[in-house]
């Protein structure tokens, strides 16, 4: 996966309603394996769920900086492009599968303090 692959970032604020564990939980047994039965239909290539993690590092580093309190988690599904991220959720299929995961998100997903966006990623190193 070298090249002009292109990058769905999800950055994730969990639902006031749901406990850290068990938004965890549910992310990684439950909407897990529904993007991978939708994959194919929307031509995700890769995809990494990073949870994030208790550690008083996340405090001084969010304070030393003066930031907005941490997420509770990225996720992060490659593709070969954008055009064909577009072509696939042109389809019943990926209409289909993008509607299914959406409604999914809702169980456990703030919206409203969430975001996405795609990107591509420039490698500085690798060691």
């Amino acid at each position: 996966m070298e090249g002009a692959m292109i990058k769905l970032v999800y950055i994730l604020k969990a639902r006031d309603d749901i406990a850290p564990e068990e938004f965890r939980r549910y992310w990684l047994e439950d909407h897990a394996p529904l993007v991978t039965t939708v994959a194919g239909d929307i031509r995700a290539r890769k995809y990494i769920q990073s949870h994030t993690i208790n550690t008083p590092l996340n405090d001084a580093f969010v304070d030393s900086r003066g930031m907005a309190p941490i997420y509770d988690g990225i996720t992060e599904v490659w593709f070969d492009s954008v055009e064909d991220v577009q072509a696939a959720l042109e389809t019943a299929e990926g209409t289909r599968a993008g509607g299914l995961l959406l409604e999914d998100e809702a169980k456990f997903i703030d919206f409203s303090r969430s975001t996405i966006f795609m990107t591509e990623e420039h490698e500085i190193f690798d060691r």
